[in-house]
């Protein structure tokens, strides 16, 4: 599917990924509609640190997939929709998990109803490594079972069976990818590779939760890449597409890692508050991409220390805006 001239909505588009994936849209042709939850600031989130003449060309609207009425209009007339919008912060949503289902699951279930009712051509749901939950063997492929090891977790799982279901109960055209962890220029303290890039720069230790779980790194332009991918992939609809490298690391090592790379030496430790409860825990992520390569053609194309490189260099340009000696939940 060429994208030139098609009518794109980004849910969630002021997020890490989902400004990435407006770049990548525009410069594929599409004409992009983002979509970035209200606020009285009139904050566009990662979308104002867009190049200037790259953020004139989308149109960004403010407003909450949380109202059904607001999304039926917002979808209305859109060829493609791209559903990013979610709460992702696996430690806030043991407080608060309410929020979640509400956000996760029926923001999605108001997606998916503007698309049935608004007879969309294409509609890719957004999935994470997290469902699966800890390994049962590894690498994982789709065929894994989803394990609600968290109320993210849950309510992304939840999210998913709604895409499915639709799509088997109304023929609605979704294809779900489901990314493992992505890294790169952007992204907030939430995450643990600007966590450590940001206390390597400006604290005396770096401070982190469990150092033994495995995670499979993908940078962010590799899943904005998928994300296309999939978008124009018929064979796609109606499952569900792992995006990831093959590769794993384990959070320690992958401190070790960043600070040789910035040539630092401070100690790495563990910070009990920062670990996840025991059996919440996901201790193994690591993405079996084999379908992705032959359905859509999708490989990542750069290496862990390309992409660490990159995102140590924005971490420390834009060091301002991280807050260093915080815990970012």
């Amino acid at each position: 599917m060429s994208l030139a001239g098609k009518k794109v909505l980004v849910t969630g588009a002021g997020g890490f990924i989902g400004s990435h994936l407006c770049e990548a849209l525009l410069a594929a042709g599409a004409e992009v509609t983002a979509l970035v939850r209200y606020n009285g600031r009139a904050d566009r989130g990662n979308l104002e640190r867009l190049p200037k003449a790259t953020l004139a060309a989308i149109e960004v609207v403010f407003g909450s997939i949380e109202d059904p009425f607001f999304v039926l209009d917002l979808v209305r007339g859109k060829d493609i929709v791209f559903h990013l919008a979610a709460l992702i912060a696996i430690p806030y949503s043991y407080s608060s998990p309410q929020s979640y289902v509400r956000t996760n699951v029926e923001g999605t279930l108001n997606i998916l109803e503007a698309i049935r009712r608004n007879g969309v051509a294409r509609l890719v749901q957004t999935s994470t490594s997290e469902t699966y939950g800890s390994a049962l063997y590894s690498p994982i492929d789709e065929k894994h079972p989803l394990q609600g090891q968290s109320p993210y977790s849950a309510s992304k799982i939840g999210a998913d069976k709604l895409a499915e279901s639709y799509h088997r109960s109304f023929n609605v055209p979704v294809a779900t990818l489901r990314p493992f962890n992505t890294f790169g220029p952007r992204q907030s303290a939430r995450a643990v590779i600007p966590t450590i890039i940001m206390q390597a720069l400006a604290e005396p230790a770096i401070q982190l939760g469990s150092l033994d779980p495995v995670r499979d790194l993908t940078f962010v332009e590799d899943t904005a890449a998928a994300f296309l991918a999939i978008a124009g992939c018929d064979a796609a609809l109606g499952d569900v597409v792992n995006a990831g490298n093959g590769l794993g690391i384990t959070i320690g090592d992958l401190a070790r890692v960043i600070v040789d790379l910035m040539g630092v030496d401070k100690p790495i430790v563990t910070d009990p508050q920062r670990v996840r409860p025991g059996t919440s825990e996901v201790k193994h992520l690591i993405c079996d991409r084999a379908k992705a390569g032959q359905l859509m053609g999708w490989a990542p194309r750069t290496s862990l220390k390309e992409g660490l490189g990159r995102t140590i260099e924005f971490v420390r340009t834009h060091l301002a805006h991280y807050q260093t000696d915080r815990y970012v939940r």
